[in-house]
């Protein structure tokens, strides 16, 4: 096989050096490990880990700060007893960061898989939650933590008692939580919170901050939980519909626990299309269960989606472990 070295030095010296530099910088760069994942088995006809390939193309190109990030999609696959065989033993993998999509309607994580995720954030890991409306998603509760910062329909509902009503009127299957925020292939105005979170750096920006996130008809619900003493609330969407305001995401610091462990960091999102194929770029195409008319904004025009791109950087580069950074 002919390495970097050998083609540079077959062309010349001047060449060389470069080689030989580019070959450096390759050894000596640090590889951050994430997977994205599911929380349902490979299923054509549903938001199965394929329909996130733009977010994983996107994260496997960024190379910077000395670090690059190798990007591993998979949907749920069960072993015999019933737990998935990668989730329920993470701890034991070398993934530093889980970035979870809950596309499930409550069955979707097991105990068995959640516990493997808390013992993974219990040596340092990142997660990522991403549900959706209503209850969807909702076996993300069982998880320590980040999971409690999730409000559904039927289990642990939203705290703030007039949250608990319907926002989006339009597609009337789906209850609250189902916040309205636009179309999907459009997007939505991010209002930080202050002070600004670093998740939300957009140096790009003239104001310095990420501005749009992908929107969609019905977003679910998240928040503070009343037991968390190092979550936050960083920004916030506002309903078309009505002109509500609601929770877009929200940032769990490093924390120790009861042992002295010091926990990974995490980050609770309100839908997992913030991060779709399908509201980067509605062409790409949806399940059929999908009915809503989408939009082609950000098809016509990708430079809408410089700051989920850049909040996608800011997110993987803040869930790495302590000891990756």
């Amino acid at each position: 096989m002919v390495t970097i070295v050998g083609i540079a030095a077959l062309l010349g010296p001047g060449v060389a050096i470069f080689g030989s530099e580019a070959l450096y910088r390759a050894r000596t760069m640090k590889t951050v490990r994430i997977l994205l994942q599911t929380t349902i088995a490979e299923t054509v006809d549903d938001w199965h880990i394929g329909r996130f390939s733009l977010l994983q193309r996107h994260l496997a190109s960024i190379h910077d700060d000395g670090v690059r990030f190798d990007v591993v999609g998979r949907n749920v696959e069960r072993g015999a007893d019933g737990a998935d065989r990668v989730l329920s033993k993470l701890a034991e993998s070398d993934f530093d960061e889980l970035w979870i999509f809950a596309v499930d309607v409550g069955d979707g994580l097991t105990r068995a898989d959640c516990a493997g995720i808390d013992a993974f954030r219990r040596r340092g890991g990142g997660v990522l939650t991403a549900r959706d409306h209503q209850d969807l998603g909702c076996s993300l509760l069982t998880l320590d933590g980040v999971g409690p910062g999730n409000f559904f329909h039927t289990k642990n509902p939203d705290p703030v008692l007039h949250n608990r009503c319907i926002d989006d009127t339009e597609t009337t299957a789906i209850s609250w939580p189902n916040f309205h925020s636009g179309s999907n292939g459009d997007t939505q105005r991010v209002t930080p919170v202050l002070p600004v979170h670093e998740l939300l750096s957009n140096p790009a920006r003239r104001g310095g901050v990420v501005e749009r996130f992908p929107a969609h008809p019905h977003e679910g619900a998240v928040g503070v939980p009343a037991e968390s003493s190092v979550a936050r609330v960083i920004a916030t969407g506002t309903s078309k519909r009505t002109g509500r305001a609601f929770n877009l995401a929200v940032a769990f610091d490093r924390e120790r626990d009861g042992e002295g462990r010091l926990l990974g960091r995490a980050v609770a999102e309100s839908s997992f299309h913030h991060f779709a194929d399908y509201n980067w770029d509605t062409r790409t195409g949806a399940p059929s269960f999908v009915t809503e008319p989408p939009s082609l904004a950000t098809a016509n025009d990708p430079s809408l989606l410089d700051d989920i791109k850049a909040y996608v950087a800011n997110v993987a580069r803040w869930l790495r472990p302590a000891g990756a950074r």
